[in-house]
């Protein structure tokens, strides 16, 4: 698994260094980088993970194709645990929401590949049901110019029941975004 996941990383990485050589404006939107807080108690079970996320999202200029649903981004991203507790890989859509000109709300959902325990719960790690899980996010964040923003950011993943074990995971945190 700890393979499929350096694989994925690097994915990622070469995805956004293959949109820096083409014009980014036409290929990628955005880029985010972020720390966030591991395994808290907002939706899922209580705690038993730890550590601090590192989190890295590259967001795509919405296709044609969605804009029936709103134009949501298609993003690619990873999440390390730099305690070596659950990390994972994710893919999805974000739809992002001008609240005012320079306040937004972004929402995503879609799914994630993790390198955690599946059914075998230990003291320091989260039995999470399965290796695929649905993820679901939130951001509040504010434009500090027009290519770079700030903002407060919470991820939530689990099985949505389809497994006897769903704890789930929630991530909270800081993320910077920084527009093409």
């Amino acid at each position: 698994m700890l393979t499929t996941l350096r694989f994925a990383i690097i994915a990622v990485l070469f995805s956004a260094n293959t949109a820096f050589a083409e014009p980014a404006s036409d290929i990628v939107s955005e880029i985010k980088l972020g720390v966030l807080a591991h395994d808290l108690r907002i939706v899922a079970a209580d705690p038993v993970e730890g550590g601090v996320d590192i989190n890295a999202e590259v967001l795509f200029v919405s296709p044609k194709l969605l804009a029936p649903i709103f134009s949501p981004r298609p993003h690619l991203g990873v999440q390390v645990n730099t305690r070596g507790d659950t990390s994972q890989v994710y893919a999805g859509v974000t739809w992002t929401f001008n609240l005012t000109d320079r306040v937004w709300l972004g929402l995503a959902g879609g799914g994630t590949l993790h390198n955690g325990e599946t059914l075998d719960q230990t003291a320091d790690q989260k039995a999470l049901g399965s290796q695929v899980l649905f993820r679901l996010s939130a951001e509040l964040g504010v434009d500090v110019t027009e290519r770079f923003n700030l903002s407060v950011y919470f991820d939530h993943e689990s099985n949505a029941f389809l497994s006897s074990l769903n704890p789930g995971i929630d991530n909270l945190g800081m993320r910077a975004g920084f527009r093409f």
